[in-house]
């Protein structure tokens, strides 16, 4: 894919800062749809299919997590978050509906260019020999990054959900460590462990029978997580 074929959805209500943000990708090469309303935003995603949402959540109508939770019903498409509240709450809320990074405001404009292209390339990866993953009645192709449910329903799981399940899986029976998925999924500079504590429980809510009593992802108290597969 070219750069020039990349679609970032910009939801944001200030005017001045959508003009920012368009004129910032339009002069990397992408192409920008821009929505005031986290309404207007979910028709956007749902028309233009974007590769990528840009997302404030502070919009006049619902908030962006709503935005976030709603595109996740159907879409594992990237979110960053973009925001003027710092507040650490409001940072794992919008983890826990589905972003996959947060930038705060003021911001710097290549770091944010670098974050989005970042997130894209980890999101257009694909192992072509990837194989299927059976956890209990829950089929995973991770090539394809498709997964049904016992009733044949597909589920929706996030790019970052995605990483967290291959890097378990190349260790699948045995534990790895919470620095080492840190690392391999958010990149070298990560050591907040609640993000990944976040996505390991929204990972067993989609995928374990019991989430509560997973029977999958298990954890190692104080050292990391294990996957095992099978029935």
């Amino acid at each position: 894919m070219t750069r020039a074929m990349h679609r970032v959805l910009v939801v944001e209500d200030d005017s001045a800062m959508r003009k920012v943000l368009r004129m910032l990708f339009e002069a990397e090469d992408f192409r920008v749809i821009c929505a005031e309303t986290c309404e207007l935003g979910v028709r956007q995603a749902k028309f233009h299919r974007p590769d990528i949402c840009i997302v404030d959540l502070g919009l006049p109508d619902r908030d962006g997590l709503t935005f976030i939770r709603e595109l996740r019903s159907w879409s594992a498409t990237p979110v960053v978050v973009l925001t003027a509240c710092s507040d650490e709450a409001q940072r794992l809320d919008a983890f826990a509906a589905g972003a996959d990074d947060y930038v705060a405001k003021p911001f710097s404009c290549p770091e944010l260019v670098a974050r989005v292209r970042a997130i894209l390339r980890r999101a257009t990866v694909r192992e072509p020999n990837a194989p299927t993953l059976k956890l209990g009645t829950t089929s995973i192709d991770l090539a394809r990054r498709v997964t049904h449910g016992r009733d044949g329903t597909e589920k929706h799981l996030t790019p970052i959900e995605h990483r967290i399940l291959e890097c378990l899986l190349r260790r699948a029976g045995g534990v790895v460590p919470h620095t080492e998925m840190l690392r391999e999924v958010w990149g070298p500079h990560q050591s907040d462990m609640r993000p990944l504590r976040v996505y390991i429980t929204s990972l067993r809510r989609k995928l374990e029978t019991d989430p509560v009593r997973p029977r999958h992802i298990l954890t190692a108290p104080g050292i990391g997580y294990r996957l095992e597969s099978g029935a």
